[in-house]
């Protein structure tokens, strides 16, 4: 059975329950009636076997002794019991002595009401209408007995039971579709409470709802719905900070082009003072290329941490090609850029962000570390984990220094290269959103600064 797909959720429950209620209702009149006929049908039996012995006693005590003529009775008329009662028509009985018809009702007829002999049958009689008929003889085999009772008295009697039992059932149905109404309109009350709580917020309130006495099964839904709340916050205060961060890191390097502007357009003749403010504007157009980048990158994971994309990734191949993309780089410092990969490592991640990891950490070690210094790459796997590591051979950074690494905009006081700071932030985000553990310290073999990120290791389902 397909219920009515009804809009109401009050008129879904009371429509369930009083289908229920309906079923159980008429399941146990079933019972009770089936039960009931069963119960009707053995006792009526036993009735007419009770009234079919009293009959053989009866006949049978005024039998004659052994030997004692009673032919005077052979042409005797057979006399028909008196009706007492108004149900008297349906019932009727015979007696037979020694194959005569000696006692009879007046509905029962000359013919014997059954071809037993014994025990209980089904039969139709004259006026085609269905008896149940009980056949007993006497001890002596000369007295037969029949006792009859038509079964459309028995399903009177059956109706007359049962019409009392379930008629107050019929009309207590209304009674319980009003307080079955009343339970479901007071148990959906909560509902209606975070309804009304919810319509009267202002579309900026993001505060958890908080409601008391609320029932265990709406619990799920608020805290569904704070936790929504929640990651909407945070999706607004990414925006925010981001909006602020562009404006304010997006200040200098514009500032920077439009003076290097200036000062090509006033540098009149002089080639190479204009040459000069050329390729500064460029390299400042470079710069907030890249800031922008990163803002967006960063932007990106804080927003979508949860749905971050996610696939097998050979940590040894993807080192292999960023390392290939910045060799050029180190040796435009003179830098040495050294890899040591196995064949295969696999990890689960992004491809495209953990390269922008390794990427990163390999832009600030160029970056910060002298020229002719060393940059040393590794990638290492002992089947349960798979450790990246990037070792420098620059100057290093102070505990106070490195504890501060991924803190926006945060760079190391004395420096003169050119950064947002924004790169730490972009490393230690794509590291929690695929749980790998970063370590930062100094080198022990380089003795500049070691960053060390380690995942757990992944089996490839196939072999590439």
């Amino acid at each position: 059975m397909t219920l009515p797909r009804l809009k109401s959720l009050q008129a879904r429950l009371l429509g369930l329950l009083l289908l229920l209620v309906t079923l159980v209702w008429l399941g146990a009149a079933g019972f009770v009636w089936v039960d009931a006929s069963d119960e009707l049908d053995e006792l009526l039996d036993g009735h007419l076997a009770q009234s079919a012995a009293l009959l053989i006693v009866q006949q049978t005590g005024h039998g004659k002794e052994p030997g004692t003529s009673d032919d005077h009775e052979d042409d005797g008329p057979v006399d028909d019991a008196p009706s007492l009662h108004k149900y008297a028509p349906r019932v009727a009985f015979q007696v037979f002595h020694e194959g005569r018809l000696t006692m009879q009702s007046a509905n029962a007829g000359a013919l014997p009401m059954s071809q037993m002999t014994r025990g209980f049958s089904t039969v139709k009689l004259h006026d085609k209408s269905a008896w149940r008929v009980f056949a007993a003889q006497g001890n002596e085999g000369d007295v037969q007995v029949f006792v009859g009772e038509q079964i459309d008295s028995r399903d009177s009697i059956l109706w007359a039971v049962l019409k009392g039992v379930l008629t107050p059932l019929m009309y207590a149905l209304p009674l319980l579709a009003v307080v079955g109404w009343l339970a479901v309109r007071n148990g959906l009350a909560p509902l209606r409470h975070l309804s009304q709580v919810l319509t009267q917020r202002q579309p900026n309130a993001l505060e958890p709802v908080v409601l008391n006495d609320l029932p265990s099964e709406v619990e799920p839904v608020v805290h569904s719905l704070n936790a929504l709340f929640e990651r909407i916050q945070a999706m607004m205060d990414s925006e925010r900070r981001f909006t602020a961060d562009a404006a304010h890191e997006l200040r200098t390097p514009i500032a920077a082009i439009r003076t290097q502007a200036q000062v090509a357009l006033g540098a009149g003749a002089d080639v190479e003072q204009r040459s000069r403010a050329l390729n500064y504007t460029l390299a400042g157009c470079d710069r907030a290329t890249h800031l922008v980048e990163q803002l967006l990158t960063l932007s990106r994971l804080e927003t979508s941490s949860a749905g971050a994309p996610s696939g097998l990734v050979d940590v040894s191949a993807m080192a292999q090609r960023v390392a290939a993309d910045l060799a050029m780089v180190a040796l435009g410092h003179d830098q040495e850029l050294v890899l040591d990969a196995p064949a295969k490592a696999f990890i689960q991640a992004d491809d495209m962000l953990t390269s922008v990891l390794l990427r990163n950490l390999l832009d600030n070690a160029m970056r910060y570390s002298p020229d002719g210094a060393q940059i040393h790459v590794s990638v290492k796997t002992d089947g349960q984990h798979v450790t990246l590591q990037v070792e420098d051979s620059g100057p290093g950074l102070a505990e106070l220094e490195m504890a501060r690494l991924g803190e926006r905009f945060y760079r190391v006081l004395g420096t003169d290269k050119t950064g947002s700071g924004l790169g730490w932030s972009i490393i230690r985000r794509i590291a929690a959103v695929y749980r790998a553990q970063l370590e930062v310290r100094r080198s022990e073999q380089l003795g500049g600064l070691s960053v060390t990120a380690r995942w757990p290791a992944r089996v490839a389902a196939t072999n590439p």
